[in-house]
């Protein structure tokens, strides 16, 4: 085992950590890493998504049996979310996606924003937003097979600050993210072909160390420092895209 292998498989650690615990940035990170080496676009988006569809379903049993999914989100988010993932992935398989980088980097800095506010505020005591959750779920898995990432950020984001629980938001958006991951995946190896799945191993295997347990972090954590780590997550990890699309870094 070569340097780089431990370097993907301590990605994949760190990556699935801050995804089950926080219901996003796995997809962000391992993307971002692989562009990095160069890796196109497409073919980093599909070995993302290869290795979640075994983190996102570790992940999700692990909030299943912490009890932190409500299934009325899970139904309402899974159908649009696979078929936004699959038109995503498509879509990536014939045209660059970082071409709308910059408008799903500043939506995301005003979910951040949004978050952090309503956490300032307190946690939410109910009164929550159910509408437009088609629409939200059919944006996060078309944006997250474009982008290699995003559907944490996205729906998760989008669902605390319309007033949802935290820790049903992040359980529910973690289970429902495997089902969309495997649509996703599955319409890339039928539009691409995939020579070199190596880096997929060590990530597979990182995560799979730190999913177990996801759900018992977040099962522990208080609401309110939750968001508040949601919102800065969101705030970050968008901020530091919106500028490098812009030319800043």
């Amino acid at each position: 085992m070569d340097e780089m292998w431990w370097t993907y498989f301590l990605v994949g650690m760190a990556a699935q950590l801050v995804d089950g615990a926080l219901g996003m940035a796995f997809g962000v990170t391992a993307t971002s890493l692989m562009l990095s080496f160069g890796t196109a676009p497409a073919v980093a988006s599909a070995l993302t998504h290869i290795a979640e569809v075994f983190t996102t379903g570790a992940s999700g049993v692990s909030h299943y049996f912490n009890r932190n999914v409500d299934w009325s989100l899970v139904r309402r988010l899974a159908v649009p979310g696979v078929i936004g993932g699959i038109v995503g992935a498509t879509i990536l398989s014939h045209i660059d996606g970082k071409t709308i980088a910059p408008f799903v980097a500043g939506y995301l800095v005003i979910m951040g924003l949004v978050i952090l506010v309503r956490a300032l505020r307190g946690p939410p005591s109910g009164g929550a937003d159910g509408r437009g959750m088609p629409v939200t779920g059919f944006a996060g898995g078309l944006l997250d097979a474009i982008g290699g990432g995003g559907w944490g950020p996205i729906v998760t984001s989008t669902l605390i600050g319309t007033g949802h629980v935290p820790r049903y938001v992040i359980g529910s958006v973690n289970l429902t993210e495997f089902f969309v991951t495997v649509a996703t995946t599955t319409t890339f190896f039928v539009l691409l072909k995939l020579a070199d799945l190596s880096a997929v191993i060590p990530l597979v295997l990182g995560g799979l160390v730190v999913a177990p347990f996801a759900g018992f972090l977040t099962r522990l954590i208080p609401a309110r420092p939750m968001m508040m780590l949601v919102g800065a997550l969101v705030l970050v990890l968008s901020g530091r895209t919106l500028l490098k699309t812009l030319g800043f870094l």
